[in-house]
Parts: structure tokens; C-alpha cells; sequence
């Protein structure tokens, strides 16, 4: 069972790119995120076509995430993350898919720091993990998959000093990851490449694809009900690299049948 999380940024703008790689990796779930389109501009149709059924919350012009699942329908179980009804930015959705639950995260990214969007962000990260604690309690097999917008350790960034003023690599950010894998979490891509320089983003600027200038965003946490199933993990990298690409690339992992 292929699990992967794909920022898309803009999801009918990359559409293309999205059914060229859901046809060639054919993940059996994937988690959206940074739709930028609105509940009735979501690619329903051409998404169905492709084999994938789908569960989304769209927000106009920014965030906005999803879930797919290929040949079966996901069972929305949730819409938004708990503990602030007056929240209405589109960052969480979760659905159960072939017996696991699987969510599509996308955190806050908290910049300029310091300052609101940063508490915002720092805010929204205790919501996930007492929300997440839920699910350790009761033992389900879940995938915390989502962009975070956090590079968790210095080896997940590219050696620079141009990012230290960002609430990507904060240590405050860093800590509140660090803090909820010390929930019982596993870092599914780190578990198995424990000294790797792995990357999932690369920003449009300052040539950074072609410099491999990247960061360690997207994950897919393992519940520990899971992490017994883990075989592989990876970021499809090459799909960076294709014309009009998202500057996320997808990261999946693959999991043991029971």
C-alpha cells in the first residue's frame, strides 16, 4: 500500500503534472495540499477519471487539501482540525482509506516570524498534537502525512545560513516536531534513511532545483500501530523537475500488507 503526500500548489494549474504522476506511480492514497481552489473548482471529474476517488476542502486562492484514494472511495472522518471553530483556514482533512486512517496536513508556515502568523503557526501545531494524541491513545493505524512547513533537523535543509531568520527551521518549530513524534510518531522517511540529505521542496528562486538547494517539508508520520508495516519510503524527485512543476515533489511510503 503506496501512501504519498504531494503539496500541489494550485491543483488545476498543475493538473497535468498530478495525472502524469498519479498514472505513473499509481500511489493507492494520496494527501493534497495547497489547493488554491475553491469547494466547486476542485477537479473532481478528470481526478475520477484518472481511477481516484476523492475527498477535499477547498479554500479561494490559497491552502485547500485532499484526499485520493485509487479505485475506492475515502470516508471523510474529518474536515478540520479540532479546538478552534473560528478557524476557517483549509489545512486539515482526514479520511479512512482500506482500514488506515490517513490525513492531509498543511501547517501554517508562520512567516514573517516574529509575530502573529508565527504564534498562528506555533498555535496550530498544539492543536495537531492533541488531536494526534487521540489517536495514540486508542491505537489506530494512522498517516500523519501532510507539509508541515518544517525542516525538523539541519540535515534537512541544504548548508546555508539564508534560511535562519525563517519559521521553517526555527527552533521553535523544530521543537514542536520534535514534540509530537515524541508522541510515539515515526518519521517514516528518516526511519529509513537515517543520515541521508533527503529533500521534498525547492523554492523558484534563486536557482535552487538546479543547485539541489532544497528542504525537508513534507512528511508522513507512522502511527505505531504501522510502524511494524513500514518497507520503503522515498520523494518521487524527478517530478520536481518537470515543466510547470509544483516546488513540492511527492513523498510516499510503502506499507506491508498484514
Amino acid at each position: 500500500m503506496r501512501i504519498a503526500t504531494f503539496n500541489i500548489n494550485n491543483v488545476n494549474r498543475r493538473l497535468p503534472n498530478l495525472l502524469r504522476w498519479l498514472s505513473a506511480a499509481k500511489p493507492d492514497v494520496v494527501a493534497l495540499q495547497e489547493l488554491k481552489a475553491a469547494d466547486g473548482e476542485f477537479p473532481a471529474a478528470a481526478i475520477e477519471q484518472a481511477g481516484y476517488g476523492a475527498v477535499w476542502r477547498g479554500q479561494k486562492t490559497w491552502n485547500g487539501v485532499a484526499i485520493l484514494a485509487r479505485n475506492a472511495e475515502p470516508i471523510l472522518t474529518r474536515d478540520r482540525l479540532p479546538g478552534k471553530p473560528d478557524d476557517r483556514e483549509a489545512r486539515y482533512i482526514e479520511a479512512a482509506v482500506r482500514g488506515i486512517i490517513v490525513t492531509s496536513i498543511y501547517l501554517p508556515n508562520g512567516n514573517p516570524q516574529p509575530g502573529p502568523k508565527f504564534d498562528y503557526k506555533l498555535d496550530w501545531f498544539a492543536r495537531l498534537k492533541r488531536h494526534a494524541k487521540t489517536f495514540i491513545k486508542q491505537d489506530l493505524p494512522v498517516v500523519l502525512a501532510g507539509d508541515y512547513n518544517v525542516a525538523p533537523n539541519e540535515i534537512d535543509i541544504y548548508p546555508t545560513r539564508s534560511w535562519d531568520k525563517d519559521a521553517l527551521i526555527q527552533p521553535k518549530s523544530r521543537a514542536a516536531f520534535a514534540s509530537l513524534i515524541e508522541q510515539g510518531w515515526c518519521d517514516a522517511i528518516r526511519e529509513l534513511n537515517p543520515e541521508k540529505r533527503i529533500y521534498t521542496f525547492w523554492d523558484y528562486k534563486r536557482n535552487r532545483w538546479p543547485r539541489d538547494a532544497g528542504l525537508r517539508l513534507d512528511h508522513l508520520l507512522l502511527s505505531p500501530a504501522l510502524v511494524s508495516r513500514l518497507a520503503k519510503a522515498g520523494v518521487d524527485k524527478k517530478v520536481r523537475g518537470e515543466e510547470g512543476a509544483s516546488d513540492h515533489a511527492p513523498a510516499w511510503v510503502v506499507l506491508k500488507e498484514r
